[in-house]
């Protein structure tokens, strides 16, 4: 499936300007095709080469992502580089926003693709994933109730609530608020998330009786999606199990209408 990549900066009330970028399906002969709507939360890093290429995998499968930059208030939409200062940022300001600040970039990002004509979420039924922080954010982007489904990948903090200023944040203590499904994702070898932590997310979801799958891969190191080798983690093997794993709930749970078709199909084009 062809994809038609775009941005909006969206004005928030915490400070800046959101920028998130969108990446379109594009089915030839079908334009009035409607899709599922999908947020994708980078890691700490912003939206890097690594999630992008993660959002238009998701793309070319018939969803339509918005993917935010999260650090609207300090800095621009560029994505930080995956080493010792851009780590250092990341986490600083991971710790430095307000918990309400993320909360409200979900929110307006799930709102920019139900306003989508394209957007068949614009009837309540959009999905959410993303990686480390990003996965965190995926897993309070549930609260919202126009999310059917989502996936979270080693996602950071949630056992020790300590997602943003104050760090202390009350993602364990709002679970009853998700009313769509969940993938966990955990790496066994995944030191940010200890084993204890992720026993503590399991029970918490399971008591409440949330709807929820739970996968943790037995070598599987933290960010072991990242098709990115400067720190030795990537498992392309297993991230496309993980992978199957997201296409098969959201498959389920998300739906998309392709309408009539319309017009001839064209003729290849005879170019490089």
């Amino acid at each position: 499936m062809l994809i038609q990549e775009s941005y909006k900066d969206v004005p928030t009330q915490h400070g800046g300007d959101m920028r998130i970028f969108t990446f379109h399906p594009q089915i030839p002969n079908y334009p009035k095709a409607k899709f599922p709507g999908v947020v994708v939360f980078s890691e700490i890093y912003q939206v890097t080469g690594p999630v992008a290429r993660f959002a238009r995998q998701i793309a070319s499968h018939g969803y339509i992502v918005a993917a935010p930059s999260s650090y609207h208030e300090f800095t621009g939409p560029e994505a930080l580089a995956y080493d010792g200062p851009g780590t250092d940022k990341g986490n600083a300001w991971k710790i430095e926003k307000k918990v309400s600040a993320y909360d409200e970039d979900a929110t307006l990002s799930i709102d920019l693709l139900t306003s989508m004509e394209t957007c068949n979420g614009r009837i309540g039924k959009s999905g959410a994933t993303g990686m480390c922080l990003g996965g965190h954010l995926a897993f309070r982007c549930a609260f919202d109730k126009r999310v059917r489904a989502a996936v979270c990948y080693f996602a950071t903090d949630i056992h020790s609530h300590t997602l943003g200023q104050g760090k202390n944040d009350d993602s364990l203590d709002r679970v009853k608020d998700i009313s769509g499904e969940l993938v966990m994702i955990f790496g066994k070898k995944d030191t940010h998330v200890p084993p204890e932590g992720r026993d503590l997310i399991r029970k918490t979801l399971h008591d409440a009786g949330v709807t929820f799958s739970f996968y943790e891969p037995a070598w599987a190191q933290h960010a072991f999606i990242r098709d990115e080798l400067s720190k030795g983690r990537y498992d392309p093997a297993l991230a496309g199990i993980c992978f199957q794993m997201l296409l098969e709930l959201f498959g389920r749970t998300l739906n998309g209408d392709l309408g009539p078709m319309a017009g001839e199909v064209p003729e290849p084009e005879d170019v490089c």
